[in-house]
Formats: C-alpha cells, structure tokens, sequence
C-alpha cells in the first residue's frame, strides 16, 4: 500500500500533522517530526513531547495523518489504526536509534506509535489541476519563495 512516492513524500515532508480523536469527540491535531515508513503497511512516529495524542489512541486507535512536501505542493493523507509501543520493543528501538543518530545522545523519546494504514488518498495543489504545473518548476518556484539555496534542499 505505501509505495515508493509515498515514503518520499513522508521523508521530504519533515513534519506529519496527525490528527485524533478526544475523548468528547472533539479532534485534535499534533504535528509529529519523526514519522517514518516502517514498512509497506505501516508507519511509526515517536511521542517526544505528545501525552495528549498517547491518551487519545489509548482511547481510540483511530487517526489519520498528513504529510505534504511544501516544495512540492503534493502529499498524501494516511488512514489506519495505531498500536503503542513501549521501551524495549523492537519499533521503539528501532525509531529511538533514528532519532538519536538524527538529533544527539539527549533526544527525548517516550512511546513509539505504529500506524497500520488502511486508505491513502493523494493531496495535491490547485496549481496541478488548475494549473497543469511541472513538479520541478513548482519546487523551483517555492524554492526561491522561500529562499531555499540548492544545498539547503539537498539536506531535505
């Protein structure tokens, strides 16, 4: 089900917006920075500073979660169900290991989530329907909007 433009996609993205449920019914969004695809069902973020989000999939496993290549201007919004993983599960390692080589010996990682994904729905630009914009101009364009040098882009 993830394919290989969707995993590019999780990984150019940089920050998953991830939405829940409250236990009132009201949803909750939380950005995540440390989604990534686990394997070609799944995907695992870790809960570095998010209780709220943890309590909320405790109650509901229920989610979806967005990742959008601002440059891009394309992504995907992932549906599934989560699972919580402790300390010393093989997800959680795994996920800590990244984040530690990423961020340093420090980094905060409490839970690992696993998200079994069951629908994926493309997001797209009105520039690609309306538009008919070519990928690479669309990141030029929104390179030079936001002032991204070429090695700053190769880091994403």
């Amino acid at each position: 089900m993830i394919n290989a433009d969707m995993r590019l996609i999780v990984e150019a993205a940089k920050l998953t917006i991830v939405a829940t449920v409250r236990p009132d019914g009201s949803p909750s969004l939380s950005p995540k920075g440390s989604a990534r695809v686990y394997d070609d069902k799944h995907i695992a973020f870790m809960n570095i500073a998010s209780p709220g989000t943890i309590a909320n999939l405790t109650a509901d496993p229920r989610l979806e979660m967005n990742a959008v290549d601002f440059l891009r201007r394309r992504g995907y919004r992932f549906t599934g169900r989560a699972t919580i993983h402790g300390r010393g599960t093989s997800i959680h390692q795994w996920l800590h290991s990244w984040l530690l080589d990423l961020n340093g010996p420090d980094y905060p990682a409490h839970e690992a989530v696993l998200v079994r994904i069951d629908h994926v729905q493309p997001i797209t630009s009105p520039a690609y329907t309306f538009g008919g914009a070519d990928e690479g101009a669309l990141v030029a364009e929104w390179s030079d909007k936001y002032r991204i040098v070429q090695n700053e882009m190769e880091k994403m």
